[in-house]
């Protein structure tokens, strides 16, 4: 199809500049035509030239006919193409000829699909077709089942996807996403506005099993339209960094949502009656818990404490739960954690963390498998490591960037972990060269007791 063709079959009635597949694209067919009458004579297939007195023959080869239909590519490998394709490259596609426009509407192409709205597709839906999402959402809403929309930092994306969301009326959703892929943009649009179209979702659905809404203004009376409609289906909750959510809200979810295995928050949103709901004889066992500590601003935020007998519960219900904390906090703000025994198994801190915080891992975190620390300071962290190897005996990953650790220390960490570490990720320069050892012979040592070979990294690997 030439550039600026429309094409009159498409039942959605829009044109589109077809993209260039060749030099002799028509109606979706790329041509390679070889040996045409029209342009030799028969004597051209084996054509002998003479050059003056040489003697010399040159033949032109002889190459088969050939013709490549792209329009006549099979129904399931057009299909498979398509869903790599973002909406506004499917739109452009499917009017390349009539089979892609077929392939365009086949109800499994809809099943999986993310909306990407960024500036330039969020443009170009408006002034090319803006009408096409709501002639699919028209034509296949009953087919969607795993919708994702990621928007960039722009607040329009984030509009356009609320827009969206508010059309889904005759639809079976089963995983929804919202996804910010810079700052949240989502956090710029009216909380009316939002709200109103998640709830479209939540009361149409009704068979939502993983719901990703982190960094949006979700509010409590959302999560209940949530839990009225979907409580016997929904299995994973994704909403770190909601500050219109309550501590109420969220456990009115866990109380409802007996079927919840995967549950992400804010640690303002934990509690103990949070921890004792998801433990109760009717819920399922819980198999992830996330928590993010993030503190913008130091001593501004008050950080409670959770008691012991609370994770307790949890873990006698759901032995193998695992509990992730990520901390974002300023040194002075970690007093009110690890004082008491955590079953915490994966711990990442993202900013400078104390020797006695380390220490206190050491103590009261057995079952820690993974521990990232990204900063520490100047003190060396011999003994922490040595504690941490010692009653830790399920770990098997650790990454440490702006520390310090003496070569001999690390080594000896390293044996009393013995090959269980499946991951070993220490910055070069976090390691102090002493008596025994320089960083130059120390992979040697850690390789022998790793069993396999061992170098420290020149970067971050986490």
């Amino acid at each position: 199809m030439a550039a600026g063709t429309t094409v009159h079959h498409y039942c959605m009635n829009y044109s589109c500049s077809a993209p260039s597949l060749g030099p002799r694209m028509k109606r979706g067919r790329f041509n390679i035509q070889l040996n045409n009458p029209s342009l030799s004579t028969p004597e051209r297939a084996v054509k002998r030239r003479r050059s003056g007195a040489s003697g010399f023959h040159w033949h032109e080869p002889h190459l088969p006919d050939s013709v490549e239909d792209w329009g006549n590519l099979p129904h399931h490998v057009v299909l498979q193409i398509f869903q790599y394709l973002s909406l506004v490259d499917r739109a452009r596609a499917s009017s390349v000829c009539r089979r892609w426009n077929d392939v365009f509407h086949i109800p499994d192409l809809w099943r999986r699909f993310e909306f990407e709205l960024n500036q330039p597709a969020t443009s170009y839906l408006k002034s090319t077709h803006p009408d096409l999402i709501q002639q699919i959402i028209k034509r296949h809403a009953q087919h969607l089942q795993y919708v994702s929309f990621k928007v960039d930092s722009c607040t329009e994306s984030a509009e356009a996807a609320c827009d969206i969301l508010s059309q889904l009326v005759n639809c079976t959703i089963k995983t929804l996403g919202l996804i910010s892929t810079a700052r949240p943009s989502f956090m710029n649009v009216s909380q009316s506005h939002f709200v109103s179209a998640l709830t479209v979702v939540f009361v149409n659905s009704k068979s939502l099993s993983s719901i990703k809404i982190d960094d949006t203004p979700v509010d409590d009376p959302s999560l209940k339209v949530l839990v009225a409609n979907n409580s016997d289906t929904l299995k994973l909750l994704k909403m770190s960094s909601c500050p219109h959510v309550s501590p109420a809200g969220i456990l009115c979810v866990a109380d409802q949502c007996h079927g919840l295995r995967e549950l992400a928050l804010n640690y303002h949103l934990l509690s103990d009656e949070l921890l004792l709901a998801l433990s109760s004889e009717k819920h399922v066992h819980l198999e992830h818990l996330r928590i993010d500590v993030v503190s913008e601003n130091p001593g501004q935020t008050q950080f409670h404490t959770i008691k012991k007998s609370s994770w307790d519960a949890l873990i006698r219900h759901s032995p193998k739960v695992n509990i992730v904390m990520y901390f974002f906090l300023y040194e002075e703000e970690f007093e009110p954690f690890f004082c008491e025994e955590t079953p915490v198994t994966h711990l990442y801190f993202g900013r400078a963390v104390s020797k006695e915080m380390l220490g206190r891992i050491g103590l009261n975190c057995p079952r820690l498998v993974e521990l990232v620390v990204c900063a520490n300071g100047v003190e060396p962290l011999d003994e922490e490591l040595i504690r941490i190897a010692e009653r830790c005996k399920s770990l098997t990953a650790i990454g440490l960037g702006e520390c310090e650790v003496t070569c001999t220390g690390f080594i000896e960490f390293v044996k009393r972990c013995g090959g269980r570490l499946s991951q070993l990720s220490i910055m070069e320069e976090v390691l102090i060269p002493d008596n025994s050892y320089n960083p130059e012979q120390i992979h040697n040592e850690v390789s022998k007791y790793l069993g396999r070979m061992w170098f420290p990294d020149m970067m971050p690997t986490w």
